[in-house]
């Protein structure tokens, strides 16, 4: 091999070593610290992958409309140290999630807490700076 092909080899390595990097966001470029939420509803569905667990759930408004959120959760080495097994969670749980809503308005929130259906409350993994002194 030249030394232009391994020059050329290495870059595109290293290129493609900073692609999940990018795809990474800060907290305070999706969730707003100032807009608290406490949602209590039904999960319908669990994501329990890298770099953030993400989890869904149906809530029912006054009006009986059904609304379904999604909830970020930190990366799961985090999770696995704030007590969170990948069965945690299952469809059909009713859970009450205090979290951080997002920025546009749309149904998600970055996790706090949330209280299991056996009554503990784990902490979310926030990536919120804030979030993280206190866990």
């Amino acid at each position: 091999m030249n030394v232009r092909t391994s020059i050329y080899m290495a870059g595109l390595t290293l290129f493609a070593a900073a692609v999940p990097l990018l795809a990474h966001h800060s907290f305070a470029a999706e969730y707003d610290a100032n807009k608290p939420i406490k949602i209590t509803g039904i999960v319908t569905k669990v994501e329990w992958m890298n770099p953030h667990a993400r989890f869904y759930v149906d809530v029912k408004g006054a009006d009986g409309k059904v609304t379904n959120w999604n909830f970020e959760l930190g990366a799961i080495p985090v999770l696995l140290k704030q007590g969170w097994r990948k069965n945690s969670l299952k469809p059909g749980d009713e859970v009450t999630v205090d979290g951080l809503a997002a920025k546009d308005s749309s149904n998600s929130a970055s996790t706090r807490s949330v209280k299991l259906p056996d009554g503990r409350r784990v902490f979310g993994g926030s990536s919120n700076p804030a979030d993280a002194q206190n866990q």
